[in-house]
């Protein structure tokens, strides 16, 4: 079986998934945390939310700058909308609905958010970020054309994107966030 392609850019993968969690992080600030003082656990949360937005902030902007770019050819492409209410639902809302009174209560809550990050790093799940959708961006796994003799094969990507729809056969010079997702300015 055939290796699927690294999505490379470790680090920005790792800072998209944790922007993606900005808005828990957030929560948690407000509803602070029993074991750890407020004096602390809001700039924690600060630092959460500040941090992995800044990371990609700067790297779609040293992407911009230094025209990190790739030409792809939409295939067939699905609207992903509907993710965004799974990660919303099934990631953030149990998270921050635990009851943290004590500091082991404290250190599963922490463990479970270290688990999740992994897996929707591991999972290149890492376009799932609300911020995107807050600035009117659609996300599209796209599915690249068939080859000529009929054979498929190559690897779907993401694009971010505000346009309503990708045509088939179109071709799109898009700013590459990571080898898996790519980013289109403007729609």
């Amino acid at each position: 079986m055939a290796e699927a392609p690294s999505q490379g850019l470790r680090f920005a993968r790792v800072m998209m998934v944790l922007s993606g969690l900005t808005p828990l992080f957030i929560l948690w600030a407000l509803r602070g945390m029993d074991p750890i003082p407020d004096r602390w656990w809001i700039p924690i949360c600060g630092l959460l939310v500040a941090i992995p937005n800044f990371a990609l902030a700067g790297r779609l902007w040293i992407a911009t700058r230094n025209g990190d770019r790739k030409m792809v050819t939409i295939g067939d492409a699905d609207d992903n909308r509907d993710h965004l209410l799974v990660y919303l639902f099934a990631m953030v809302m149990p998270l921050y609905d635990l009851n943290v009174h004590e500091p082991r209560e404290a250190c599963a809550m922490i463990a479970a958010l270290v688990f999740i990050v992994f897996l929707f790093w591991h999972l290149n799940l890492h376009y799932m970020n609300l911020v995107f959708a807050l600035f009117g961006y659609r996300v599209y796994t796209v599915y690249p054309p068939d080859a000529e003799d009929g054979t498929s094969g190559r690897t779907p990507f993401v694009i971010l994107t505000k346009r309503a729809f990708l045509r088939n056969g179109e071709k799109l010079n898009l700013i590459r966030i990571s080898n898996g997702v790519f980013w289109e300015r403007e729609g």
